[in-house]
């Protein structure tokens, strides 16, 4: 790229250097001929011998007038050629000179205006899975290859988090998934180290089994529900949140009576498009959170309206305190808060999922803690079709 910069460089400059001298040249042409010196002037005799000259002179007088004018415009023609000669060598050498160098600075220039170019693409050979937190951070005039730089530092930064949220993804689910089998393995191995089984014990060792098993099927679902989630709608149709939320509601009855959970709902419709059966799933998600971590005879408020252009699903529930930094976390697969680590039977998936769902259909989905405890959450479903 470089070698072509510069011989492009040298070339232009080649094209211009031939017309320039063209130019000039044909200027010299059309001031060299009425203007080149004679030695002296012709006397008015010389100019009546000049005349005489036109024909064939027969007096050897007039024959050597003729040869000395012929000799003076000989001479001035001569003159006008050699000049007009050593012009153009001068200017083929001078040319030749410059372009080539011309064609040495281009490739000093090209050079520096490849730099950039070129730290841009160590970076990219350089970057790898485990090499991503390099960064280019490139000095210099806010122009095109800056803003280059700066696009590519981004997307290096994108990238790190993305690979970095990956790993904790696949470590979080090796854990969820390694906990129930080791479950498994200790009842098992505990049932089976004693010399004499009782069809008691045998009966708590499968009650235990069966819990862990149906702990790696929930996980393993959601994990499902996950990837669903983030594929995006397969379907677009008219949904009420509403309904949804009411569908939402029924569907915890149970576990919101075992915690004695106080409800307040604001269900006005919010009519919206997408796929029907991921937007239950998100709210559904969402009531579950709130249900999950409460407090017991806590407090949840539900409200579904229509604003500015967005059908929005708002839900607020008591419990433990949620410091705003963790927040983001929140949404993140497995992630849960210190506060709420070892309290549920959750996996840590359903802010995600309730996440992937949200961003699948356009929408804003945002939370905030609440005072004295507890979360409030936020969705705003755009109701254009997408």
């Amino acid at each position: 790229m470089r070698t072509r910069l510069a011989v492009f460089y040298a070339v232009l400059f080649l094209l211009a250097g031939v017309v320039l001298l063209a130019v000039s040249y044909a200027l010299m042409v059309s001031v060299l001929l009425p203007a080149v010196p004679r030695p002296k002037p012709l006397t008015p005799q010389e100019q009546s011998v000049l005349a005489v000259c036109k024909p064939l002179p027969t007096s050897p007088s007039l024959l050597a007038q003729c040869k000395h004018l012929i000799s003076i415009v000989g001479g001035a023609v001569q003159a006008r050629g050699d000049t007009l000669s050593a012009l153009r060598e001068a200017s083929a050498i001078g040319l030749v000179v410059v372009t080539i160098a011309a064609a040495g600075l281009g490739w000093l220039v090209a050079g520096r205006a490849l730099r950039p170019v070129r730290s841009i693409t160590e970076a990219a050979k350089q970057a790898s899975e485990l090499r991503l937190g390099q960064r280019l951070a490139l000095s210099g005039p806010d122009d095109e290859l800056k803003e280059l730089a700066d696009t590519f530092d981004v997307m290096l930064e994108r990238l790190d988090g993305a690979f970095a949220s990956q790993k904790r993804f696949v470590a979080n689910a090796a854990h969820e998934l390694r906990t129930p089998l080791t479950a498994m393995r200790t009842a098992i191995e505990v049932t089976l180290a004693k010399p004499a089984r009782t069809p008691e014990q045998l009966e708590d060792m499968a009650a235990r089994v069966k819990r862990s098993v149906e702990r790696a099927e929930a996980t393993v679902e959601a994990l499902l529900a996950l990837a669903t989630s983030e594929a995006g709608p397969a379907i677009q149709e008219p949904v009420d949140l509403a309904t949804a939320a009411e569908d939402a509601l029924d569907a915890a009855h149970a576990a919101i009576g075992e915690r004695e959970l106080e409800i307040e709902a604001t269900l006005e419709p919010a009519l919206t498009r997408g796929d029907r059966v991921l937007l239950e799933r998100m709210i559904a998600n969402l009531v579950e959170n709130a249900v999950r971590h409460n407090n017991p005879r806590g407090w949840i408020g539900l409200r579904t309206r229509q604003q500015n252009g967005s059908a929005v699903f708002e839900i607020a529930n008591t419990g433990p305190e949620v410091p705003a930094e963790q927040l983001p976390t929140l949404f993140e697969p497995f992630a849960r808060a210190k506060q709420r680590v070892g309290g549920t039977d959750g996996v840590g998936l359903g802010l995600s999922i309730a996440s992937a769902i949200a961003h699948a259909h356009d929408a804003t989905i945002t939370g905030r803690p609440r005072a004295g405890g507890g979360l409030e959450m936020s969705v705003a479903i755009p109701t254009r079709a997408r």
